[in-house]
């Protein structure tokens, strides 16, 4: 796992609108402790991955596999702020959209499969959805070389990590 240093700016924030409907709440209430450490679960899941590298563009961070993003994992939630995460999901992002915490991703991502989804202080992400949200996303993105060393491995468990084939171009 490679990590590069956070610069010292900022981060910035996102800015796109956010949905009316709001996640799951817990009993206990969350907090920002608590997105804090499901922040810190989710990157250190996405790190986890065969190539991951974590990178700080825009102040903000993310998940890469060869230089490309699988996830933007936003900045580190600070005490009563709010969490943000986003996935490119080719496989199941109408289904991962219809939940009340997510929305097509800003500035055009959406429409080539990328889902956001965004938590209050108060509320219960639940982790294991985005978590498979993570892997279909680094399915997504990964080289196949990548993907096909990790399913011999038996690696990251589930459903095997799948891409959409490749189009055929004519000689």
């Amino acid at each position: 796992m490679v990590r590069k240093e956070e610069p010292d700016r900022p981060p910035t924030a996102a800015g796109s609108k956010s949905r009316p409907a709001s996640p799951p709440r817990s009993n206990a209430a969350a907090g920002a402790s608590g997105l804090g450490q499901v922040s810190k679960a989710l990157r250190d899941f996405a790190l986890d991955f065969p190539g991951a590298t974590e990178d700080f563009p825009w102040g903000e961070r993310v998940a890469k596999v060869n230089g490309k993003v699988f996830v933007f994992l936003g900045a580190d939630p600070v005490p009563g702020g709010a969490m943000g995460f986003s996935v490119k999901l080719p496989a199941s992002a109408e289904e991962a959209l219809s939940l009340p915490f997510t929305q097509p991703t800003a500035y055009g991502l959406g429409k080539s499969g990328w889902v956001t989804a965004r938590f209050g202080p108060e509320d219960a992400p639940p982790v294991e959805i985005l978590k498979a949200w993570i892997r279909e996303s680094y399915g997504a993105v990964a080289p196949r070389r990548l993907l096909a060393a990790m399913q011999e491995k038996g690696e990251k468990g589930g459903k095997p990590l799948g891409r959409r084939p490749l189009s055929r171009r004519r000689a």
